[in-house]
């Protein structure tokens, strides 16, 4: 189990030559999914030399340009490498509207399976799930419909008490797969030996919230309550209160009240505006409250 995040744009709104829009590129035992794609996305792909056919699935926040302008072109290179793989897209009703249509005008033809599953919810759901992995919405306050995205191992299975296991002689190796799902051993005169006795308990599964733009909104902590990491915009510092409320965006003061309230383990924060030449502050004033907080930066790794 494992989940490694690399960040390709963390800045609001237009990008320039070194700051770059909304998007994250997030591999959660062993599925590649991409959340976000500001302009630019693919060009960052590249530069940090990510394996972006690899993407599965790819989940939009909002459609505010510097999230998802980036989609059009980055469909239309899976179609110049010709990928043969589904490619799945969420978000808010509208985004296959757009993309349709722009490949529609572009006369672009499609050679893979191609599937929108647009969001209307006010409250969260569950949108994607797999043996391993899934998906919750993270329903958030905007000047747009807006979601977030929590995405969640899934428990694993029990792991194997050895020690235990080779003091019964009945017990073989094809016997190891039903404890390692929870079943009792049956030995042969019909006793049975408790699962809890032969295994161990499993690997917690990890998990991680993106919350894309969104004004303060303690109403998303239950929803990402004890998550492993946390991203959480921060446009503004605290001295911008009201334009952060006005323009629903939150501050990084604000961030960290969140991340300490859903008890995180760790808060990065993003999405600066650019009036601010020094993002040491944000993490300054995110620390006042919550002292596990980091920066992103285009081309950071965190890994859980």
């Amino acid at each position: 189990m494992s989940i490694n995040l690399t960040i390709l744009g963390c800045h609001s709104a237009t990008p320039r030559v070194n700051a770059h829009p909304t998007s994250q590129f997030l591999t959660i035992n062993n599925r590649t999914f991409l959340i976000d794609c500001g302009e630019g996305t693919q060009v960052q792909l590249r530069k940090f030399k990510l394996g972006f056919t690899k993407i599965q699935c790819i989940f939009i926040s909002h459609l505010h340009g510097d999230h998802y302008f980036g989609l059009i072109g980055l469909i239309s290179t899976f179609m110049l490498h010709k990928r043969n793989q589904e490619l799945h897209i969420y978000g808010p009703k509208g985004i296959k509207e757009v993309i349709i249509l722009q490949l529609k005008l572009s006369k672009t033809w499609i050679n893979f399976g191609l599937y929108f599953h647009e969001l209307t919810s006010k409250s969260s759901e569950l949108i994607y799930e797999d043996e391993k992995v899934e998906v919750h919405t993270i329903p958030l306050k905007h000047r747009v419909y807006t979601n977030g995205f929590l995405f969640k191992e899934k428990e694993g299975m029990r792991k194997l008490n050895m020690a235990k296991i080779i003091k019964q002689n009945e017990i073989d190796v094809c016997d190891y797969r039903n404890l390692q799902l929870g079943k009792d051993f049956i030995k042969e005169d019909g006793s049975l030996v408790k699962n809890d006795v032969l295994t161990l308990p499993p690997t917690q599964g990890k998990s991680y919230a993106f919350c894309s733009d969104t004004m303060y909104d303690e109403s998303i902590v239950p929803i990402i309550k004890n998550c492993d990491l946390l991203y959480h915009e921060t446009t503004f510092l605290k001295d911008l209160k009201e334009l952060a409320k006005t323009t629903m965006h939150s501050t990084a003061f604000e961030a960290a009240t969140i991340a300490k309230m859903a008890e995180a383990k760790q808060l990065i924060i993003g999405h600066f505006s650019s009036r601010y030449t020094n993002l040491n502050d944000f993490k300054q004033e995110a620390q006042e409250v919550f002292k596990n907080t980091a920066l992103t930066s285009a081309g950071k790794e965190f890994q859980l």
